[in-house]
């Protein structure tokens, strides 16, 4: 498998070696880190050349690097029937470059894209209807972000008095902060039934 992935590879960066950075096959999978400018390209030469045939995006996601300066990696999982191999396509950028959109090419995109947007900020040119689609209208922030605080910032409750959605920001009360332990679940005195035969 890993020598079919690679000839797979070296046909296409025989065809494309502008646009690959760098790859490898690791797992039974190959991985290819390509260009920002050149991923819409790239993407378009893989689906229509009848060779690979990679005809279905199977994945969209983000991963945040907060140390690094490109901060986040867009992944691509493609999948070709015809070859019957998977490929990822890794692409780097940060908070203030878009990437272009995949829409095009693979209708899929449209809302993996708009996951991406929602969670990690990553912003894509060219897309049809970049908004929010998993978080509340109002929402702030991005949640996936390694910076996003882990109680977030508003919390979401109905009020049965006023009859309606309430948005307050979160309170952390301190009596919820200390933990009993001379909880049930920290342990007993006693032994439990059963237990003796541990010994």
């Amino acid at each position: 498998m890993d020598e079919a992935l690679k000839d797979l590879a070296e046909y296409i960066v025989s065809e494309r070696s502008d646009a690959v950075t760098e790859w490898h096959v690791a797992n039974g999978e190959l991985t290819m880190v390509i260009a920002l400018a050149e991923i819409e390209a790239f993407a378009k030469f893989l689906y229509d050349d009848p060779r690979l045939a990679f005809v279905n995006l199977t994945d969209i996601c983000g991963v945040d690097w907060p140390s690094r300066e490109k901060r986040f990696d867009v992944v691509y999982h493609l999948l070709s029937p015809r070859q019957n191999a998977r490929i990822r396509l890794k692409v780097m950028t940060d908070e203030g470059t878009p990437v272009p959109s995949l829409a095009g090419i693979y209708p899929a995109a449209d809302w993996f894209e708009r996951e991406a947007y929602d969670f990690y900020g990553i912003r894509f040119s060219g897309h049809p209807d970049l908004r929010r689609i998993l978080t509340d209208y109002g929402f702030e922030g991005h949640p996936l972000r390694k910076d996003f605080p882990l109680t977030g910032f508003v919390e979401v409750r109905y009020d049965d008095e006023q009859k309606r959605v309430v948005y307050e920001p979160v309170r952390l009360a301190q009596q919820f902060r200390d933990f009993d332990f001379e909880s049930p679940w920290e342990g007993t005195d006693y032994v439990l039934p059963g237990d003796e035969k541990a010994n």
